[in-house]
C-alpha cells in the first residue's frame, strides 16, 4: 500500500511509539520545542518567504517602496495588455448595476445580495462560475454561535491568530457579519452538521477558544459553493453570468471612480465593455503563481488578477509582504504535492 520510503518512515514511528508513550504519560513533553536558533535555521533553509530573492521593493503605485513577493511585484508592475485608443467606450455591451469580478464563494454571495436589495447584477468570471478555493474548502467556518460564545472572544482570537496586525475594524466586521451569514447560508439550503437536537454541530479550529467552527461533512466549501451557484442560476433575470471573460482593466468615470470593467472572453478573443454603477472585486488570492516554485493547493484561476485591476487605479494593497503556506501536500509524501488535506 505504501511506497518503500515511505515504509521506512512509518517502521521509526513504529520504533519510537513506546518511548513517547511513556513520556506522555508521565507528563513529560514528548517533543522539545526548538530554540530560536534551531526555528530560524530550518526557516531559513525551507521557507519559501526566507529565501533572499522572496521580496523585492516595488518601484511604482500606491505601494511604492514596500518589501513584497517577488511574483507578485513583478506583475504590478507589468503593462496593460490593452491601448485605451483601440476602445470607444460609448459603445457599451453591457449596462448593469452591479459588476462582479469573480465567480467563487465571495463573487456569488456578493452578487445574490445585491440582488436582494433590488440590484442588477453581471458576474464576470475567468473560468466557470463555482470554479474557485471556496469550492475546495474543507474544514468548516468559524461564527460565534454558541452560548459560551461571542463576537467579542472571536474578536480577540483572531486578532491573535494575526500576531496582532490584523486591521480591527475589518475583524470586526468578520466576527459581527459571521452569525448572519451562517444563518443566510442555512436559510439558502447548507446543509451544515446538526446534533440531534437540531443544534448546529460545531467544533474547535485553528486559533479557536471555543468551539465554533460549523462544518458540512469534510467538503464544507463545496457544499456552500454548490448552493451560491445553484442560487445564481436560479436568478438569470437579475443575475448574468459571463464565464470565461476575465476582467483585464478597470474602466474611471470623470471624477476617477470606477465605473465598469473590460472583459476578454477567453473562447472569441473578443473584449466586452461593462458599464456598472458599482463594482465588487472578489478574485481571490495568488497561490497558484507558485511563490518561488512552491507546490499550492489553490484553483488555476488564484492569479492575482483583482490585485493587478486594482492597483492600476490606486488601490494600496495590504499584506503582500508574506504569503500563507498550509502544511500539507507541501513536501511528504509525494502523492498528495499540493493537495489540501484539513
Amino acid at each position: 500500500m505504501y511506497p518503500e520510503y515511505m515504509q521506512e518512515s512509518l517502521k521509526l514511528v513504529e520504533k519510537t511509539r513506546p518511548a513517547r508513550l511513556k513520556k506522555a504519560l508521565s507528563g513529560e513533553k514528548v517533543f522539545t520545542p526548538m530554540t530560536d536558533a534551531e526555528r530560524s535555521e530550518v526557516l531559513t533553509k525551507f521557507h519559501p518567504d526566507y529565501k533572499a530573492d522572496a521580496k523585492k521593493k516595488i518601484r511604482i503605485g500606491p505601494n511604492r517602496g514596500e518589501n513584497i513577493t517577488s511574483e507578485v511585484a513583478d506583475i504590478l508592475e507589468s503593462h496593460s495588455r490593452i491601448n485605451p485608443d483601440d476602445f470607444d467606450l460609448s459603445r457599451v455591451d453591457y449596462d448593469t448595476d452591479v459588476l462582479v469580478i469573480g465567480g467563487g464563494g465571495g463573487g456569488a454571495g456578493a452578487a445574490l445580495l445585491a440582488r436582494e436589495n433590488r440590484a442588477k447584477v453581471i458576474i464576470a468570471t475567468k473560468l466557470r462560475i463555482g470554479d474557485s478555493n471556496s469550492m475546495m474548502s474543507q474544514g468548516g467556518i468559524q461564527a460565534s454561535v454558541n452560548p459560551n460564545d461571542s463576537p467579542a472572544i472571536h474578536y480577540l482570537d483572531v486578532l491573535g491568530g494575526g500576531h496582532f496586525d490584523n486591521k480591527p475594524d475589518l475583524v470586526r466586521t468578520l466576527v459581527m457579519d459571521a452569525p448572519l451569514v451562517i444563518k443566510w447560508l442555512e436559510e439558502l439550503g447548507v446543509m451544515f452538521d446538526k446534533n440531534p437536537d437540531g443544534n448546529m454541530v460545531t467544533m474547535l479550529g485553528g486559533g479557536c477558544s471555543r468551539k465554533r467552527m460549523h462544518s458540512a461533512r469534510d467538503y464544507t466549501g463545496a457544499a456552500i459553493m454548490r448552493v451560491l451557484r445553484d442560487e445564481v442560476k436560479n436568478h438569470p433575470e437579475d443575475i448574468q453570468v459571463i464565464e470565461f471573460s476575465p476582467a483585464i482593466e478597470l474602466l474611471m468615470d470623470e471624477g476617477g471612480q470606477v465605473a465598469g470593467a473590460i472583459l476578454y472572453n477567453l473562447e472569441t478573443e473578443e473584449y466586452i465593455i461593462v458599464r456598472a454603477k458599482s463594482t465588487i472585486i472578489a478574485t481571490g488570492g495568488f497561490g497558484r503563481l507558485h511563490i518561488k516554485e512552491f507546490a499550492t493547493t489553490n484553483h488555476y484561476g488564484a492569479t492575482a488578477d483583482g490585485l493587478v485591476l486594482g492597483y492600476k487605479v490606486g488601490a494600496n494593497l495590504l499584506y503582500m509582504d508574506s504569503v500563507q503556506y498550509h502544511p500539507t501536500g507541501a513536501v511528504y509524501p509525494e502523492q498528495i504535492l499540493g493537495f489540501l488535506i484539513t
